[in-house]
């Protein structure tokens, strides 16, 4: 039985979708993700490493950037540990691949449009929904004249506000898409996956697991991946590459399962802090209502015997309203 590598690795993961010999992992894929859209036939590798214009500018480094044989422009990404601001930052690698367009010289502004699909090996607590996959993307915004027949019609001046509703992303205007995947969100088992993106997916979560890879008479792609991946069949220098960055990534998952950990334990220590104060504040509470009780049963004996309020007051620490209170 065979051993294979971790595909969700970044030495791993780049070993299978982005080099020329692996060509045809990354097209299928990418065909899965975009099927009923368009279908790719082939890609070129580009520069991962996007150009920096200014010496302030941040830099940015793709997993895998290509372009399609229709020349769409795609980037794959593999995250391994949650970020804040994760969304903000997948937008931002798409812009810095739009801006890359850019040609010196004369330039009518023609973009081609930028797919980026970011596989995320844990589950998002912020930005996007709680499910497998989430497109997000430049659509065209339609006015909603639902009640309206025929289109571009002359807006009167009474008009105060305009309706809105967003196309289908898939077949509007598109200039710019990202696809998240969480990976550990998607729960369909062996046997119900059918179509190549289901297959794929259930690989790319469970390869290092594998006793061999499935799939292989439906789709042979996976034949190559069998061969890419077995963990026996690599040289040295690739084995020392994939083990140090599984190492990096063990270390980022105990790091991170650390913080989470700590941040755990802080609210707990301050659930139950604040719970003994609230006690505290209680029992205080509790003795200060009895003894108030017992001053104005006092003070109620002493009124019945004709006292003067001043020794009334004196005697019991209640105040002259206090006292009057108990004549109503």
């Amino acid at each position: 039985m065979a051993e294979y590598i971790n595909p969700r690795v970044d030495w791993a993961f780049k070993r299978i979708f982005g080099t020329e010999d692996t060509k045809e992992c990354l097209i299928t894929f990418l065909n899965g993700v975009f099927e009923g859209e368009f279908v790719i036939k082939d890609v070129k590798f580009l520069k991962t490493e996007q150009t920096r214009h200014q010496k302030r500018e941040r830099g940015v480094i793709f997993d895998v950037a290509c372009v399609t044989d229709e020349g769409r422009h795609i980037i794959v990404e593999m995250q391994k540990k949650e970020q804040r601001y994760f969304v903000d930052r997948a937008l931002y690698y798409s812009s810095k691949a739009i801006v890359e367009q850019a040609k010196p010289g004369e330039w009518d502004f023609r973009l081609t449009p930028v797919f980026t699909v970011c596989f995320m090996d844990f589950i998002a607590e912020t930005g996007i929904p709680c499910q497998f996959r989430t497109d997000i993307g430049l659509g065209m915004l339609n006015e909603d004249v639902s009640s309206e027949k025929g289109h571009c019609k002359r807006k009167t001046a009474k008009t105060k506000a305009k309706a809105w509703k967003l196309s289908d992303l898939r077949y509007g205007f598109e200039k710019m898409r990202v696809v998240f995947l969480q990976l550990p969100l998607f729960e369909k088992k062996q046997p119900e996956c059918m179509e190549i993106f289901d297959c794929w997916i259930y690989v790319l979560n469970n390869m290092e697991h594998l006793k061999e890879i499935p799939f292989l008479d439906k789709y042979p792609v996976f034949r190559k991946l069998a061969a890419i991946g077995d963990l026996q069949k690599l040289t040295p220098e690739e084995r020392e590459y994939y083990e140090e960055d599984v190492k990096i990534m063990r270390d980022l998952y105990a790091t991170d399962k650390w913080e989470k950990e700590k941040r755990r334990m802080a609210i707990e220590k301050a659930l139950a802090e604040g719970m003994e104060k609230g006690i505290e504040k209680g029992i205080e509470k509790g003795i200060e209502k009895g003894e108030t009780r017992k001053s104005l049963s006092i003070a109620q004996k002493m009124l019945l015997a004709g006292l003067p309020y001043t020794q009334i007051m004196d005697f019991t620490g209640l105040t002259q309203e206090q006292i009057d209170s108990l004549k109503n």
